[in-house]
């Protein structure tokens, strides 16, 4: 009979978990989180206020702790490993999948992982130094040695007799690979097609020999991009001489695609993507402290150009109750165009032969809604007013800022790639300080020339 904790949600099982903590009843945590798979165990260290989590860390069985830290996120798993004595975290990554291995290894304070290295026993300290030799952020990093390699002369009969001896093949396998003497990769063979052979069949007569196949140096983001639009469920990694060096299966690629839409979510808050929801207050308040710092030097760049039109603020007040409007305008406008650019570039669809286009593009749709939301506020403010230069003013200010909002949103992007900068960190703030200190300076400055004796 099954515990009834594994039918609840994680939020109940959180809740549950919690209360028996609360209450001291470790014997029964214990058990529950030994009936919990390690993904439902990582969510709930994760949803876990750290003295809590480490009592939690307590009750896992050590042979299940480097299931539970590979499904964890980096800043999580990085302050559980500091408690731990690097013999302990040995034994936890000994099993551990090749590209795990090598992502928690480089998240490691030098002095510990030197310690890791050495607590390992030789076979494992040989995978762990073969994962890092490849970059961070490429194929290579996240592909897995865990393949089934076949010869061209081999027939299904033989093949199917030594899978019934092995009794078990690498999770999300979906092809075969076929390698020479030396070996170079030269086809794949899909497991069905092996399945729904002749057994006197070779695999030869089976493979395909245009199979796709990843260079071991390709971003993971462009290997996303590949497994998204072929469908894969795996592919071959291979190096610079087509020798096969592992595979890519799609759950890794599902992580790539969730880090990303994280990443992209968090930067443009200013923030970690694998910044811990219960981190310290300390160490939270100093992350957040930095963009905060960098958003008020924008806002006290745009405070200085209201400045220099202090005298027209003082005799026409009613500039001050407007000055607000075509800023919050633009940078709307902005940041519009500024996500969209961005998406694009994400997806792969914006390059150097299509973006002249699409800065053109977005000036067009700029003077548009310049033009729209200009007349709309002149006629709006002149009748409010009963003054038809201020309206005027207002919607040349509007249009202005409006181009301005389209240009830049477009090309700080494409800027920012090739200074590789991430723009979506840094493009946000930069946006609203130019739509801010463009719109400011055109509203007033227009009403210091026209308006002011």
């Amino acid at each position: 009979m099954e515990p009834a904790f594994e039918s609840q949600s994680s939020y109940q099982q959180l809740q549950a978990i919690n209360d028996a903590l609360s209450s001291g009843m470790y014997v029964h945590v214990r058990k529950m989180l030994h009936h919990m798979p390690a993904p439902d165990v990582a969510f709930l260290l994760e949803s876990t206020p750290a003295k809590s989590r480490a009592v939690l860390w307590q009750l896992i069985d050590p042979e299940f702790h480097g299931d539970v830290l590979e499904e964890l996120s980096e800043d999580v798993r990085n302050g559980i490993i500091r408690q731990m004595v690097p013999e302990k975290l040995a034994d936890a990554l000994e099993d551990m999948d090749t590209d795990d291995l090598a992502e928690l290894l480089r998240g490691l304070p030098d002095t510990i992982f030197q310690q890791v290295l050495h607590s390992m026993d030789e076979q494992d300290r040989v995978r762990a130094e073969q994962a890092l030799s490849f970059g961070e952020g490429t194929a290579g990093s996240i592909m897995n040695t865990d393949t089934i390699t076949l010869r061209p002369e081999v027939t299904v009969d033989v093949i199917l007799r030594y899978l019934r001896l092995k009794g078990e093949v690498p999770e999300d396998t979906d092809a075969f690979y076929v390698v020479n003497r030396h070996d170079k990769l030269i086809g794949i063979v899909p497991v069905i097609r092996l399945l729904t052979s002749t057994s006197d069949m070779t695999v030869e007569e089976l493979m395909d020999e245009d199979a796709e196949t990843i260079p071991v140096d390709m971003p993971e983001s462009e290997v996303a991009k590949l497994f998204e639009r072929y469908n894969w469920i795996s592919a071959p990694v291979v190096d610079n001489e087509d020798r096969l060096l592992g595979r890519i299966t799609i759950d890794d690629v599902v992580d790539i695609i969730r880090e990303e839409a994280e990443h992209s979510m968090m930067s443009m808050a200013g923030l970690d993507d694998e910044e811990d929801t219960f981190a310290p207050v300390m160490k939270s308040t100093g992350r957040r402290s930095i963009w905060l710092g960098v958003n008020l030097v924008t806002a006290l760049l745009a405070a200085m150009v209201s400045d220099l039109f202090e005298a027209t603020l003082s005799q026409l007040a009613v500039l001050a109750i407007l000055n607000t409007i075509v800023p919050s305008m633009g940078g709307v406008a902005g940041n519009q165009t500024l996500t969209l650019v961005i998406r694009g570039m994400a997806l792969g669809h914006v390059s150097p032969s299509n973006s002249r286009w699409l800065v053109s593009k977005e000036l067009a749709i700029g003077a548009l809604n310049g033009v729209i939301w200009a007349v709309l506020i002149a006629g709006v403010v002149a009748i409010w007013k009963q003054d038809l230069m201020l309206g005027a003013i207002i919607a040349f200010a509007m249009m202005v800022n409006m181009l301005a909002a389209g240009l830049a949103g477009a090309t700080l992007p494409l800027l920012m790639k090739r200074l590789k900068i991430d723009p979506a960190l840094a493009g946000s703030v930069i946006l609203t300080t130019i739509t801010d200190v463009v719109g400011i300076f055109a509203f007033l400055g227009t009403a210091t020339l026209l308006m002011m004796p």
